[in-house]
């Protein structure tokens, strides 16, 4: 049953406790890991994944603006195409066209609504998994509140996808202490990082997500040229790097 499950991700336009200091400089020193594409003119991939079930409907407008201005830090830089992957509802899970336009993105973020549901991480894993066999995905951004799945099935589907050198950042709402640690070993074993964020923290989260666009898309190029305009996330993730 669950296998039948796993091959419902469909590929479709979409339907309508705050961060301590060393959860940051983990983070930053693995985004600096991130490589840009390598052939000129390529586009670098993320696939941006969400939990969009119940338990996250108090923040899922935050979210939604928060992942929004992602998108359009992003477009300012060029050159990174993003899909999105939601799950939610029974057994639904579903992932957008890859696109580059950040209005498009965000157009198709506002159009997902939370429904009740269990998680369903182990498809967004797979499904990184078989995009990145396809061409290469730069990294995997992944948020969510908890995590209802057998984690060592999780982190046999991270193994394999660290094989495949894509770090996957997971980001929690919340404390719940299984997906926490679930989270972690996913992060630990692609080469990612883990970081919780809450209200108090989400203008941070804001601008390491720009940096992390910005870097996957070009490089440590792009991510100086953001950081000369001002962004913070970006002068934070070069002065890791130096």
């Amino acid at each position: 049953m669950k296998d039948k499950q796993d091959a419902l991700l469909k590929r479709n336009d979409l339907p309508g406790t705050s961060s301590s200091s060393q959860d940051i400089q983990e983070f930053l020193k693995a985004a600096r890991g991130i490589g840009a594409p390598k052939t000129a003119g390529d586009h670098g991939r993320l696939v941006f994944a969400l939990d969009a079930t119940m338990s996250r409907q108090p923040t899922w407008d935050q979210a939604c603006h928060l992942q929004a201005e992602m998108f359009h830090e992003a477009g300012k830089v060029g050159g990174l195409d993003v899909q999105l992957v939601y799950f939610r509802g029974f057994g639904e899970c579903r992932a957008s066209k890859w696109a580059g336009d950040a209005g498009q993105l965000a157009s198709m973020m506002g159009r997902i609504h939370c429904q009740g549901g269990r998680t369903q991480i182990k498809k967004v894993l797979k499904h990184t998994i078989a995009e990145t066999r396809k061409k290469k995905v730069q990294a995997l951004i992944y948020i969510g509140d908890c995590m209802e799945e057998e984690p060592d099935i999780l982190c046999d589907q991270a193994g394999e996808l660290g094989l495949l050198g894509v770090p996957a950042f997971m980001f929690q709402e919340g404390n719940d202490p299984l997906a926490e640690h679930t989270f972690r070993e996913v992060a630990r074993l692609t080469k990612g990082v883990y970081h919780r964020f809450d209200r108090q923290s989400a203008e941070r989260l804001r601008q390491l997500l720009g940096a992390v666009a910005a870097y996957s898309a070009g490089g440590r190029v792009a991510l100086e040229k953001l950081s000369s305009g001002g962004h913070k996330g970006a002068q934070l993730l070069i002065g890791d790097m130096r």
